[in-house]
């Protein structure tokens, strides 16, 4: 049972104290999961739930639920003064009891509401609330006092995303329980390498096609796949592996089910009541009103609470640019200007920069990150130099560009050098993680597999160059769940990856290649140190669009360098020369033509020795052979 102070309000217990109501009608509220929703709490010896909704334009409310029949009017809420919350305690009401709020409206509406701060709710189609209490003992200690270091933009970073529901299926097809999944996806995620998952949003949808992107439980793991302390135990085991956890979160739009947020009480509450504002034209579904204070105390109060109770380790925020835009995805006519007449989105503006202010200054070891796909300025830059304050900043342009290139035929790639150079004139300017997402293999995109051209063969190359070209790219990585094996077929959210593809030796090498190059990341400080720092990084070769080959070294900040040498053509090139800038022997640290990757063997023979031969800038050069559709990483000895 929640340990929480209890007032006493006019005879009635009650978890709000003045200044509670205060900084929720502020705006400032950051904890309202303690003090709003369902609570069980003893009051003067007697067991039961208080519970509390904010309905300001409710003529009445009352709680209904499988301890009452269901029977609106037996239990009234009471209204808590001018701040628009309605609570009551239910005594003999505890955890596991269903309930949701009848509303009648001052302007002639009623109907029933789950309630917006339910902790757990019933696994869809069904749509109440459940009483809960979030107790669990943690064993991530250890975790939770080094994810500061393991996470800051000069550790390496490399995130699997997942989503739960088809990562893999059990007998039958039927989902994986949290629990079920605590004890394969560690393992895999670890051996594979990467030092962090992200979840697609795991907060309650109704809608499984969603993705999850749709929510109406913003404090409530979906019970798809469990019990919220099911899901806690994944994030635990997840820990104890040494493995971030990263949640998409959705402040950007609402689901418009009926038992939602929605006309929340007769009035459009949470969104803003002109469509120009409030519904969002691409999905359809609803757009929080920013500019109300107590919808600006629930959504900082739904971050906080991921980070607080479930130790998740950073939000991806998904959708930033529908925030910050006005005119986002509309045609003249259907927006409506800001007070400047300007298009950006002030309101939203200032709930993204308060909204990682209080996640940096009550979890400094986390970090948040914006999926923004304009060239807005400063998006992970602090608050006070006028920026947004995230702590990373997906990069759209560099996965645009990158598979803009990838997709075209070798003979014509020179054409589209540009492409794959261009990203040097802004690559620092913000704290960036490269993404190939969910997003790049869904809506009749195909696999990453199936973008790259050629036979099977060199389909499969162009896929290990690709991703050895991200992982050699400064900035964080981010990897969509199937990418690591070659997945041949779109995602597809019904089924499960198809990891029979794994008997196949060419699919187990390019899962091989991902996995060594998440070894070789985490291992060579030059090539995570420094990801986010123009320091960080140099071009040797940078415009041989005849051949399509790139060169560049990635440093560390004690001097240490990696070279890397791409060809981007099915040509081998032999007696290559790319200027070095140490002597001595530059062992050959991985090479994605090797043949237990499933390419042609074409190489190095291990290194090569760097000649008194100044070339590209650099006092001494290798001769190399360059393998086909390859990327070589070189370091001295």
């Amino acid at each position: 049972m929640d340990r929480l102070q209890v007032w006493e309000v006019e005879g009635q217990p009650s978890l709000l104290s003045d200044e509670d109501l205060w900084l929720f009608n502020e705006g400032t509220h950051t904890r309202l999961y303690e003090k709003l929703g369902a609570h069980p709490i003893l009051w003067k010896g007697k067991a039961g739930t208080y519970f509390a909704v904010w309905a300001p334009n409710a003529e009445a409310v009352f709680v209904i639920g499988d301890f009452n029949g269901w029977k609106p009017f037996v239990n009234p809420l009471r209204p808590r003064g001018s701040s628009g919350i309605w609570e009551g305690f239910v005594p003999d009401v505890g955890p596991g009891a269903l309930y949701k709020y009848h509303i009648v409206s001052r302007y002639g509406w009623s109907g029933e509401k789950a309630d917006p701060f339910a902790f757990f709710c019933e696994t869809p189609p069904k749509t109440a609330s459940i009483v809960w209490d979030l107790s669990y003992e943690w064993g991530d200690a250890q975790w939770m006092r080094e994810r500061g270091r393991r996470q800051s933009r000069f550790a390496p970073i490399s995130i699997y995303e997942v989503h739960l529901g088809s990562w893999r299926r059990g007998p039958g097809g039927r989902f994986l329980s949290y629990r079920e999944l605590a004890h394969l996806l560690p393992e895999y995620v670890r051996e594979m390498g990467f030092t962090h998952v992200e979840f697609l949003p795991v907060m309650e949808h109704p809608f499984y096609g969603s993705w999850g992107y749709q929510i109406t439980g913003y404090f409530a793991p979906t019970s798809r796949y469990g019990t919220p302390q099911d899901f806690m135990y994944l994030v635990d085991r997840l820990h104890q592996a040494d493995i971030g956890v990263i949640l998409d979160w959705v402040p950007s739009h609402f689901a418009t089910d009926p038992h939602g947020l929605g006309f929340f009480d007769g009035t459009h509450l949470y969104e803003h009541a002109d469509p120009r504002k409030g519904v969002h034209p691409d999905w359809g579904s609803f757009i929080f009103n920013y500019g109300r204070h107590e919808v600006r105390s629930f959504l900082l109060s739904s971050a906080l609470f991921w980070l607080d109770r479930f130790h998740a380790d950073g939000l991806r925020v998904d959708a930033v640019a529908s925030m910050l835009y006005l005119d986002f995805s509309r045609q003249n006519g259907e927006w409506i200007p800001n007070p400047f007449g300007g298009r950006e989105n002030l309101e939203a503006i200032e709930f993204l920069k308060r909204l990682n202010e209080e996640v940096y200054r009550n979890f400094p070891d986390v970090q948040t990150i914006a999926e923004e796909s304009t060239a807005w300025p400063g998006v992970s830059r602090p608050t006070y130099v006028g920026g947004l304050g995230f702590g990373f900043k997906w990069d759209m342009g560099w996965m645009h560009d990158t598979l803009f290139y990838f997709r075209h035929d070798p003979l014509f790639r020179k054409y589209h050098h540009h492409r794959l150079t261009f990203r040097g004139l802004y690559a620092f300017s913000e704290n960036f993680v490269l993404p190939l997402s969910h997003d790049e293999v869904v809506h009749g995109k195909g696999a990453l597999l199936g973008k790259m051209p050629g036979d099977p063969w060199q389909k499969r190359a162009n896929l290990r160059l690709l991703l050895g070209y991200m992982w050699a790219c400064p900035g964080k990585k981010l990897l969509f769940m199937g990418g690591e094996f070659g997945q041949e077929r779109e995602w597809n959210h019904e089924g499960e990856l198809d990891w029979p593809l794994l008997e196949k030796s060419e699919h187990r090498g390019i899962q091989l290649w991902v996995r060594d190059l998440n070894r070789l990341y985490r291992e060579e400080p030059a090539l995570h140190e420094l990801d986010c720092e123009p320091e960080g990084f140099r071009w040797i070769v940078v415009d041989d669009a005849d051949q399509s080959v790139l060169a560049f070294l990635r440093k560390s900040r004690d001097g240490r360098v990696v070279l890397v040498v791409a060809n981007f053509t099915p040509v081998v090139r032999y007696d290559y020369r790319v200027g070095v800038p140490h002597p001595g022997f530059w062992r050959e640290l991985l090479n994605s033509d090797a043949l237990e990757y499933g390419g042609s063997g074409v190489g190095n023979l291990g290194g090569r020795p760097a000649e008194p031969i100044p070339s590209h800038g650099q006092p001494y050069s290798l001769s190399l052979t360059l393998p086909p559709l390859g990327i070589l990483f070189f370091a001295p000895s």
